[in-house]
């Protein structure tokens, strides 16, 4: 895992006398420093010999640890530079091709024991399309020289992030956002529609970020930069392109298939040459990726962490970790957090979440990151995605439920009668029933239901706490636009996939790469140290989305195929257990420890001079919460997110 930055100048900006912009070391040193956390163990830099082009590399080593696994990299003859950040798990496989085809002339000589230098001849190899034979994790920037053209690339699933500007004719990118705020030409200045998007998501879903004028990459995508611009491809989607690349398994053989790829993924992702471990929450993800791991050792004991909410039994995993650890025999690890750790840990947040994430998880993620580097382990693996793919959460079943008793009714009935109900409805302001006013006014729009894994703001609670100002500067605009264009491709594409793989699409292109996946890598690297996902290897990604809805949830049972092709490598306590999920206590600590520290960082906030929400809406939230008239701690949360990334980057 690593920091990746550089420039372009791809077009001539009459930044310099000829007309021309040149690179100049002092930008990219400055640039590599701003994320310095992403890569402590060396740096290094590229600049091309028409100061054009310019890479800096902040290196956490994980794979070769000799000055020979250095970066940026380079062909034999200079003419193909690389950087890569995070790994590919078949660099092996990929390494034996090479040396055994060739380009057609000789054997390609190869210097390290990196999956640097895999990728890198690969690209010589293959070209772009090599990508499509990478299996991993991965945020790459390649220059080539011949053909003078650079390529940035995002992993298919957005498990690393990467960030860009354009700006008079000049490409500036990151690992993080600020990097790219590190450079001279680049100005900050908040994008309100951003903005409104993140109330939603509590994320800003790619390409926004909250900074006008820099993007992220789509997960699965790449760019293609030379002197005519910047082009956008997309080179993967987890959905089967036609109906006979369908698999029609029976439950066994799906459940069989899933075993095979997730004992295989666990096997790959476990190359590195530094301690690793795995956080151990005793759940089944969790667990099934220790118990796999242990077995992957053939016994040998690994380094396994757990996390807990200081006098909350609500959120105490110890009991089903502290199991799970000794069936396997494990070198476990535990760390308990208080109210006033939240509070240590809100500048930290504000500082490395510069793409703001409003999930409260991100408070445990830390310190059990910190537990984990404290203890001489740089790389961890998680259990990130499993409960998507597989239908884990109890409210897939309450929205399952409500979509087939409910929704398909009320969808036939007039929208006329539907957008008079709504309107009616708007003169009961009791806030408990925002949701019932949303979907109302979903079905008077005829919108198609949507539900998230974590919607903070529907469009009708949020337009009432915004100002007046900022309500017209957004009128017309909807976030149900952001999700209406992967329905779209999911009609154009596969119109039979069922409503369940519908959700679960778009999890995994809006709620998962850009909120859980990226607390897990802002909060890993923020101690300097890697995250690893094994149930989010792309094979195990497109044979998810075909098993059908009634063998991922069967007879009221979620995760039903995940949990029968883990049974006998886990106990069945752990998968028969009610689901606990990984969170945060900010509802009882609103009401309880911290009910006047947190709202004061709200009020106190400079975000109120930009004039964007309505300060008494705001009030009135926060007071229903904790008077009990309706549950907001979500909400208010991603307000505190917010005005801290706003007193951090803009204030």
């Amino acid at each position: 895992m690593c920091g990746i930055t550089g420039v372009y100048h791809f077009q001539d900006g009459g930044g310099a006398a000829d007309g021309r912009r040149e690179i100049a070391e002092q930008q990219l040193a400055a640039m590599k420093r701003s994320i310095v956390h992403r890569g402590p163990d060396d740096d290094g830099t590229f600049i091309s010999d028409d100061r054009r082009v310019g890479f800096g590399f902040q290196r956490l080593s994980i794979l070769d640890l000799s000055e020979r696994g250095h970066q940026p990299m380079q062909n034999e003859d200079s003419s193909v530079t690389i950087m890569l950040n995070g790994e590919v798990y078949n660099f092996k496989a990929l390494r034996a091709e090479l040396e055994s085809k060739g380009n057609n002339k000789s054997s390609y000589n190869f210097k390290s024991e990196s999956d640097t230098e895999s990728l890198l001849h690969s690209y010589e190899e293959w070209g772009i399309d090599a990508i499509h034979k990478w299996n991993g994790m991965f945020a790459v920037a390649i220059w080539d020289e011949r053909k003078k053209k650079m390529f940035l690339i995002r992993d298919r699933l957005g498990i690393k992030p990467l960030y860009y500007t354009v700006i008079d004719g000049t490409l500036i990118f990151g690992s993080e956002i600020k990097a790219i705020l590190a450079h001279p030409l680049v100005v900050r200045r908040p994008d309100k529609e951003a903005i409104f998007h993140y109330l939603t998501f509590a994320c800003t879903p790619a390409p926004y970020t909250l900074f006008e004028g820099i993007k992220k990459m789509e997960p699965g995508t790449y760019l293609e930069v030379n002197e005519t611009g910047v082009h956008v491809h997309k080179y993967w989607e987890p959905l089967p392109a036609k109906a006979s690349e369908q698999k029609n398994y029976s439950e066994e053989e799906f459940g069989a298939q899933v075993k095979g790829i997730l004992t295989d993924s666990v096997n790959l992702q476990m190359v590195s040459d530094v301690p690793f471990g795995v956080f151990l929450s005793g759940g089944i993800d969790s667990s099934t990726n220790a118990a796999l791991m242990t077995q992957a050792r053939g016994g040998k004991p690994v380094d396994s962490f757990s996390i807990n909410i200081k006098e909350l039994p609500r959120y105490d995993e110890f009991k089903w970790a502290r199991m799970v650890s000794e069936q396997i025999n494990s070198n476990h690890h535990e760390i308990t957090v208080g109210p006033q750790d939240l509070m240590d840990f809100l500048p930290t947040l504000a500082h490395h979440a510069d793409d703001p994430n409003g999930d409260p998880v991100c408070f445990p993620l830390y310190y059990i990151s910190k537990l984990i580097r404290d203890s001489g382990v740089i790389v961890g693996q998680v259990g990130e995605g499993s409960d998507e793919l597989f239908s884990g959460y109890n409210h897939y079943l309450l929205v399952v439920d409500f979509w087939k008793k409910w929704w398909r009714k009320l969808e036939r009935v007039p929208r006329p009668l539907m957008q008079l109900t709504y309107q009616l409805s708007k003169l009961y302001g009791h806030p408990g029933y925002d949701l019932h006013k949303e979907h109302l006014r979903k079905l008077g729009a005829a919108e198609e239901f949507f539900w998230g894994g974590a919607i903070a703001f529907n469009e009708f609670s949020k337009w009432q706490i915004l100002s007046k100002d900022f309500a017209r500067e957004m009128d017309g605009v909807s976030s149900f636009e952001i999700v209406r264009k992967h329905y779209q491709h999911i009609d154009e594409q596969r119109p039979d996939t069922d409503f369940l793989n519908r959700m679960i699409y778009l999890e995994l292109k809006i709620r998962l790469p850009e909120l859980l996946l990226m607390r897990v890598d802002k909060m890993t690297m923020a101690n300097s140290i890697e995250a690893r996902v094994p149930f989010l290897d792309h094979r195990l990604v497109e044979l998810a989305l075909q098993i059908p809805m009634d063998m991922k949830i069967k007879n009221g049972n979620p995760k039903h195929v995940l949990k029968e092709a883990v049974r006998g490598i886990i106990p069945d306590e752990v998968i028969d257990r009610k689901k606990q999920g990984f969170g945060a206590p900010i509802q009882e600590w609103l009401n309880g420890p911290l009910r006047k520290e947190l709202p004061e960082i709200l009020w106190r906030s400079k975000i109120w001079d930009a004039n964007l929400f309505n300060r008494e809406a705001v009030e009135a939230l926060v007071r229903n919460h904790q008077e009990g008239r309706a549950e907001a701690s979500f909400k208010i949360w991603n307000l505190i997110t917010l005005a801290l990334w706003w007193d951090e980057w803009m204030g």
